[in-house]
Formats: C-alpha cells, structure tokens, sequence
C-alpha cells in the first residue's frame, strides 16, 4: 500500500514537472496606465522668422551705382541717402534723338493748346446760340427742333472742349517726360576718363539718390560695390528687426482647423523654454510643394505674431512651431501606440489577472502621442502597448 502510494505521487510530481516545462510562458509586453490629464493637439512645423515690413531701395535710373558706404545692420533714419547713381551718359545719336523727340513734344503740345482755344471758342459760341434758341422758342418764333439742336450743338462742344483739354494734359505730359531724359544726362563731361573715375557725384554731373522710406536697420546691402546698374535694380533692403513674425506652411488638411487667433507656441528657437504667439492669418491660397520623400503636397501659409519677441532672434532664423488646434484640461487618455485597428473600429488589448483582453473604444481628440478615449476605458485601466501578431484576446501576459 505504501508503494502504490508513492508510485502515485510519483507520477503527479511527473506530470506537474513536464506541465511545467511544457505550458507556454507569459508574453512580455510594454504598458501603460490610463489616466486623466491635460490634452493639447497641436500641428507641428517648422517655421522661419521674418521682418514684418520690407522696404526695398532700388535703383531710380540706369548709371554707375557708387559704393554703399552703410553696412548691414546699420541703423537709419527716414529720408538719409543710402545710395547715389550716376546717370549713364548718353552717346550723340541717342543724345539727338531724345532733343529731337523734345522738339516734337513741345510742337504737339502747341497744337494742342491751340485746339483747346478752339474748342473753347466754340463752346461760348455754343452756349450763346443755345441761349438765343431758347430765348426765341420761349417767345413762339423758334420750333422745338431748332431748340433740340442748339442744345445738342452746346453737349457736343462741352465734349470736344474736355477732349481738347486732355489732349493738351497729355500733351504737356510727353514734353515732360522728353525733357526728363535730357535732365538725367550727364552730358559730355561724364564720357572723359576723369569724370568716369570719380569718388562721388560731383561737379556738372548730376546725382540721383536713393534714400530710407522709414527708419530702422539695413537688412541686407544687395549691391554693394561699385558698378554700372540697370533701372529697378534693388540696392538694399530696409526694415524693422524687432518687429518679427514667423511664417510656416502647413498641410491644406491641417490649415481648415487654424483660425487667427490661435495659440502658438514657439519651440528648439535657440533659448530656454517655449516662447508664446498668436496666429495672425492664414493665407487663402495654398501652392504645390515636394516633400523630403518626393511626395507632391499641397501646402498654405500661416503668419504667426510673436506675444514678447526675444530681441535675440532675427531675421531668416529657423523654429519650431506648434500650432494649437484644441486642448482640455481634464481628459482621459491613453497612448496613442497602444491603438490598433479591428475593422472599422478602434481597440486595445487590457490587462486583466496576467491576461490580454481585447477592448473596442471610441477615440476623441488625437495629439501627436496621447489620444482622447470617450468610452470602452477607465481611468487606472492597464494597457498594452504596441501589439503585436503574437497578441491574441486571452493571451498570458507579464509587463516588462
């Protein structure tokens, strides 16, 4: 009898060792606590900083430009020159032509004078007669339509006499404007080789200047040496560096949940902490742009207003922004690894006694990496994070 027991415990001593051995071993898995917090979704971009207003001084005409003696960063004051120009002289043909065009403007402008006083003439003659028919039509002696065409005759001159004044405007205009290219000229004496190397405008010759609409910085100094420019050539670029604000382009989709006004917090600047802004509008036409991966997006402007801008940062620098689009203060949520699809529903797989239960809940706001749960979880819940394939509702679990 004692035997036999001891064979039968023997063999459930056996049996507990090879279930031991055999039963398959908890999966090790990463998790996480669901808990109430305070939630912040944001888009996320990367911004360049820029000077709010830009002046750009260009060149008023063509001729050699004389070196720009300020330096970028310089301040300046509205009205100081920042640039003077040498008129190119211009060469005995073009010299004749444009004192030839002159000459014809001055003779087009004396016709027209003498088609205004025409025209004026007619007018008080016009009225006159319109006067006269309405007098002799009041009296019996003159029909309706003798009246009708004094008065048809005075319209008609009124029109003809503005016709011949806007003439006579435009006219005085291109007389101007002939003159003008003689004035630029610097005339002969700028073709002499000691007229050509000259520090300065000086002497006959003529100086045009460019001078600083508005007080502030010189930004950037575009033409800086000396050098033969053409008219509209952009010298230097005038601005306020203090008054910045942040450009950032941001994809179509996330640009319909941004409105002025909204929050902006302004990271990786260069400082400590995060620095406040405010959106201020959000352009309304969007551009095509091809992305690190070569992937067409279309993408829109967002100018963002700094709340204390650090008198550290300039223009052109780069940020990060990130844009908030909502926030809550009090909000459960879970980690936005632990989500996984089941269909067309959103799941996770709970702890329960060392076990892997799979729980469908509904999602709400969705940060970069926290998301909002409304229903299927509460607050303390454990879940996994990162399933995998080997996870199945059931399936042992031990957290690492």
């Amino acid at each position: 009898m004692q035997r036999r027991v001891l064979v039968v415990a023997g063999a459930v001593l056996a049996a507990a060792a090879l279930w031991l051995v055999m039963r398959p071993q908890a999966l090790r898995v990463d998790v996480a606590t669901v808990r109430r917090a305070p939630l912040r979704v944001t888009v996320d971009e990367e911004g360049e900083t820029r000077v709010r207003d830009r002046y750009v001084v260009a060149a008023p005409a063509t001729g050699r430009l004389l070196r720009i003696e300020h330096d970028e960063g310089d301040p300046i004051e509205a009205g100081a020159v920042v640039a003077r120009i040498e008129p190119a002289p211009l060469d005995p043909r073009d010299r004749a032509a444009a004192q030839a065009r002159l000459e014809a403007a001055e003779s087009s402008q004396q016709a027209a004078r003498a088609r205004m006083q025409r025209a004026e003439a007619a007018l008080a003659q016009a009225r006159r007669d319109a006067a006269r028919a309405a007098q002799l039509h009041a009296r019996g002696t003159a029909s309706d339509y003798a009246l009708e065409q004094a008065r048809l005759a005075e319209t008609s001159a009124v029109r003809e006499h503005e016709e011949a004044r806007f003439a006579a405007a435009a006219a005085a205009s291109d007389v101007e404007a002939a003159r003008a290219v003689l004035i630029a000229d610097p005339g002969p004496t700028a073709s002499r080789p000691e007229a050509a190397a000259a520090p300065s405008c000086a002497g006959a010759v003529p100086c045009l200047e460019g001078r600083a609409p508005v007080s502030g910085q010189i930004l950037r100094v575009l033409e800086e040496s000396e050098r033969i420019v053409a008219a509209g050539t952009p010298l230097v670029e005038i601005g306020d560096p203090a008054a910045l604000e942040i450009v950032t382009d941001v994809l179509s989709r996330d640009a319909v949940g941004v409105t002025a006004g909204t929050p902006v917090w302004i990271e990786d600047w260069g400082g400590p902490g995060a620095l406040e802004g405010r959106v201020r509008r959000v352009e309304p036409s969007g551009f095509t742009k091809v992305s690190a991966l070569g992937v067409e997006e279309q993408r829109v402007n967002v100018v963002i207003d700094l709340a204390e801008p650090d008198p550290r940062l300039g223009d052109g620098y780069r940020v990060e922004v990130r844009i908030v689009t909502w926030e809550g203060d009090d909000v459960l949520q879970i980690p936005a690894s632990a989500l996984f699809r089941v269909g067309p529903q959103w799941a996770v797989f709970v702890v329960e006694g060392g076990r892997a239960r799979r729980r469908p809940v509904e999602v709400g706001a969705q940060a970069t990496f926290d998301v909002e749960i409304r229903a299927g979880l509460s607050e303390g819940d454990v879940v996994i994070l990162h399933p995998s394939d080997r996870l199945d509702d059931g399936t042992r679990v031990a957290p690492r």
